[in-house]
């Protein structure tokens, strides 16, 4: 894995965990907003929208850069969109940045043909 495509695995792990926590938020703000007199729904949208826009965009130059298959992609997009998907994609997204530097270790080591 080069630097590039390591970067951009990157960027999408840091932003799936704002954004799945950003999304809880706007859904508690929104049973709030019809219970109570706190009307928060605003602010959290735009937050969420933001954070959202972000997902995408990084979720598409690592599918660009890592040279995902179709169902790995529509994978992390769906992790977008449900309320604890992103706190998955990171875990998993981890998981394959490790798996990768393990991969990448042992052919500077000969130790493999991976």
């Amino acid at each position: 894995m080069d630097i590039k495509t390591a970067s951009a695995l990157r960027r999408l792990r840091l932003v799936s965990g704002p954004e799945a926590i950003s999304f809880l938020l706007l859904l508690v703000c929104s049973v709030l907003k019809r219970t109570t007199d706190f009307n928060a729904v605003p602010v959290m949208g735009a937050v969420h929208g933001f954070l959202f826009v972000l997902y995408v965009l990084f979720w598409a130059d690592a599918w660009n850069r890592a040279k995902w298959s179709p169902g790995t992609a529509a994978f992390y997009f769906l992790m977008s969109v449900l309320p604890t998907g992103g706190f998955f994609a990171d875990r998993r997204l981890k998981r394959e940045a490790e798996d990768a530097v393990i991969a990448s270790r042992a052919r500077g080591e000969g130790v493999v043909g991976a």
